[in-house]
This record gives C-alpha cells, sequence and structure tokens, in this order.
C-alpha cells in the first residue's frame, strides 16, 4: 500500500510540475506576442515615416531643379501631382485610423 501511494503522490507531485511549466510556457508566450506586435507596429511607423521623408526629399529636388532651370510648368505640373498624392494617402491613413478604432 505504501509503494502505491507514493507512486500517486510522485504522480501528483510531477503532474503539478508540469501544469506550472505549461503556464510558465503560455505567460512567455503571451508576452513575445505582445513584444511581436510592438515591434510591428514600431516597423509600419518607421515605414511610414521613412515614406514620408522620401516625399519631402523629392520635393526638396524639385524645388532645386526649380531654382536651377528656368521651366515652371512642367516642375509645378509635378508639385500638385505630389500634393494630390500626399492628400490621397493622408485620407486613406484617416479611413484606416477610424476603422481602427
Amino acid at each position: 500500500m505504501f509503494d502505491f501511494e507514493t507512486s500517486v503522490t510522485g504522480i501528483e507531485f510531477k503532474v503539478r510540475q508540469l501544469a506550472d511549466e505549461v503556464n510558465r510556457l503560455r505567460t512567455l508566450v503571451s508576452k513575445k506576442e505582445d513584444e511581436c506586435r510592438e515591434l510591428k507596429e514600431a516597423i509600419n511607423d518607421k515605414e511610414k515615416i521613412i515614406n514620408n521623408l522620401k516625399e519631402e526629399n523629392k520635393l526638396i529636388k524639385l524645388g532645386n531643379k526649380l531654382t536651377e532651370k528656368g521651366d515652371c510648368s512642367e516642375i509645378k505640373l509635378k508639385i500638385n501631382q505630389m500634393i494630390r498624392t500626399i492628400d490621397k494617402n493622408l485620407e486613406i491613413l484617416k479611413v484606416e485610423k477610424v476603422e481602427m478604432v
């Protein structure tokens, strides 16, 4: 009888250890998922910043061309196109932000 009780107690102990390990691993996975989500958001933010800087760089280059050349009409058209593109992107971002809320 003593051997049976000892075996059962040993099994119960091991089951508790496994349950504790499962809980610890679930908590770890949850933390890692949160960390991953935060990193993805940071990447998206950085990509937006990069795209904004690229657009700004294009405008600066167009401005430099404007000062170098006397042909303003072509550059004005390009600037207007870029402004329309930026406006469209801002609208898309506003819509996405509203949808997220």
